[in-house]
C-alpha cells in the first residue's frame, strides 16, 4: 500500500506548530513507551498521536526537540538482548521519514538538550494525562509523564508551557494527504461491511465473533493495519450496549445487528455503523430504523461551516424526541426522557483516533472530519438501532464520504 505521507507533511505540520506557538521556548515532545501486557511481553505499540503528526515516526520512546531554526531526535539506547528481539532503530529511516536531519543517541542528545534547559526559562511540551482516566476507567500512557518528571530534574525552576490546544487547532482540519488516507480507510470498510453482509454470508452466520472475523479478514486482505478500534458486533439486546465488544453472543433468528467497525490506514480511522436485519424485519423494527435514518438526514442537512457542534446536538435532541413520541417510547420531549433511549451524542471528530481530537467549543469550519451517528436503544424490545457516516464539512456544506456503503435495514 502506498504511503499517503511524505516528509513534507511533517515538515509542514512542525512548522505550523511554531508559527501558532510564537514562542521563543524549546518545545520538547516524546514518542509513547511500550506498555506491558503480561510478564515480559508488551501490548502492540501504539504511536501517540501528536507525536506522528509531528514526526510520522513509528518507534517508542524517541524524543523529538525544535528549538528555534533547530529540530534533532533523541533516540534511546537498546542493549544487545532488545536489539535482537526488537530489531535496531535506524537513524536513516528516521531522516527520510521525519525529514529530520539530526538524529542523536541518548547521551549526546540528553547532554544537549539539558544544557539547553539549565539556560531558560520555560519549555514547551504536551501535557501529561492523569495517571488513570476514571470516567472511562482506564490507564494512559506514562511517556508525556515521564518526559515531563525528567525536564523537572534538569532545571526545576522551568515553567511547562502546554501544547495542547494548539496540536488540536492543526489536527482538526484535515490536510489532502489525510483526507485521502481517511477516504482510502472508509473505501475498505464499506467494501468489506458490504461483502461481509451479502445476502448469502448473514444467513450462515451463528455467533458474532463469525461476523466479526470476516470483517477483520476484510481489513486485512486489503492491506490495512487492521481494526482503528475494538469492533462491535452485537445482536438483539446486546446491541443496547454502546460498546459491547465481547463479540461472543448467539444471533437469534428475528435479531437486528448493529456493526460498528473501521479500518486504519496509516493511523487514520473509518468508523461506520450499519444495523442488519438477519431476516425479514418487523414491522416494529422497520418503524425504529426508519427513525434513526430520518434523524440521520436532519443531521447531515444542519452541518456546514460556522455551525457549533452543542447547538447542532441539542437541535438533534429535540428532532430526535419528536420520532421518539411518534414511537411512543416518550410522552414529552425534554432531555432524560429522550436521552433513556438517545444516550450518546451525534457526532465526534474523525482522524488519527477515531475519537479525534477537537474544540467542541469552536465553529465547525471546511476540513473537519466527524461522524453522524444517531441511534435508538429499546431494551426492553431487544432492539438497538444505529446508523453511522463519517463526513467532511465543505465550503457549501457536508461531503458524506461512506455513501458508497447503502444504508438498508435487510
Amino acid at each position: 500500500m502506498k504511503s499517503h505521507f511524505t516528509s513534507e507533511f511533517f515538515s509542514g505540520n512542525r512548522q505550523k506548530l511554531r508559527e501558532l506557538f510564537t514562542g521563543t521556548a524549546p518545545i520538547v515532545l516524546t514518542a509513547n513507551g511500550l506498555l506491558q501486557r503480561g510478564g515480559d511481553s508488551t501490548y502492540a505499540f501504539s504511536q501517540d498521536a501528536n507525536f506522528w503528526y509531528f514526526t510520522g515516526i513509528d518507534d517508542p520512546d524517541i524524543i523529538l526537540v525544535m528549538d528555534k531554526d533547530k529540530e534533532y531526535l533523541i533516540v534511546p539506547d537498546r542493549d544487545a538482548n532488545r536489539t535482537a528481539f526488537d530489531g535496531d532503530v535506524s537513524f536513516e529511516h528516521l531522516t527520510e521519514r521525519s525529514g529530520i536531519k539530526t538524529v542523536l543517541g541518548e547521551k549526546e542528545g540528553w547532554d544537549q538538550l539539558a544544557g539547553r534547559l539549565r539556560k531558560v526559562k520555560h519549555v514547551a511540551i504536551l501535557a501529561a494525562p492523569p495517571a488513570y482516566i476514571e470516567r472511562y476507567g482506564m490507564y494512559t500512557n506514562p511517556a508525556r509523564a515521564r518526559l515531563m518528571a525528567k525536564i523537572k530534574e534538569l532545571n526545576e525552576q522551568l515553567e511547562l508551557l502546554d501544547l495542547s490546544m494548539h496540536a488540536v487547532r492543526l489536527r482538526m482540519v484535515k490536510q489532502q494527504p489525510e483526507l485521502a488516507a481517511i477516504q482510502e480507510a472508509i473505501d475498505i470498510t464499506a467494501a468489506t461491511i458490504k461483502k461481509a453482509t451479502s445476502p448469502a454470508k448473514r444467513a450462515k452466520y451463528q455467533h458474532e465473533y463469525e461476523l466479526e472475523a470476516a470483517i477483520s479478514h476484510g481489513f486485512r486482505s486489503h492491506g490495512t493495519t487492521g481494526h482503528s478500534f475494538e469492533p462491535i458486533v452485537a445482536g438483539g439486546e446486546r446491541a443496547c450496549t454502546l460498546h459491547n465488544v465481547a463479540n461472543a453472543g448467539t444471533f437469534g433468528k428475528h435479531d437486528l445487528v448493529v456493526i460498528d467497525v473501521g479500518a486504519e490506514v496509516e493511523h487514520y480511522a473509518a468508523d461506520i455503523t450499519r444495523t442488519i436485519a438477519l431476516n425479514h424485519p418487523s414491522k416494529r423494527q422497520q418503524a425504529v430504523y426508519a427513525a434513526v435514518l430520518d434523524v440521520q438526514e436532519y443531521a447531515f442537512s444542519l452541518l456546514r461551516p460556522g455551525i457549533l457542534l452543542k447547538e447542532y446536538e441539542h437541535a438533534i435532541e429535540l428532532y430526535m424526541g419528536e420520532k421518539l413520541r411518534e414511537l411512543g417510547l416518550i410522552k414529552i420531549i425534554e432531555h432524560d426522557a429522550v436521552r433513556k433511549y438517545f444516550p450518546h451524542a451525534t457526532s465526534h471528530f474523525l482522524g488519527l483516533n477515531v475519537h479525534d481530537v477537537g474544540d467542541y467549543d469552536r465553529p465547525l469550519e471546511a476540513g473537519n472530519v466527524i461522524t453522524v451517528e444517531p441511534g435508538i436503544y429499546i431494551p426492553e424490545e431487544g432492539i438497538g438501532i444505529r446508523i453511522e457516516d463519517d463526513v467532511v464539512i465543505t465550503q457549501k456544506g457536508v461531503k458524506i464520504l461512506s455513501r458508497k456503503l447503502p444504508r438498508v435495514l435487510a
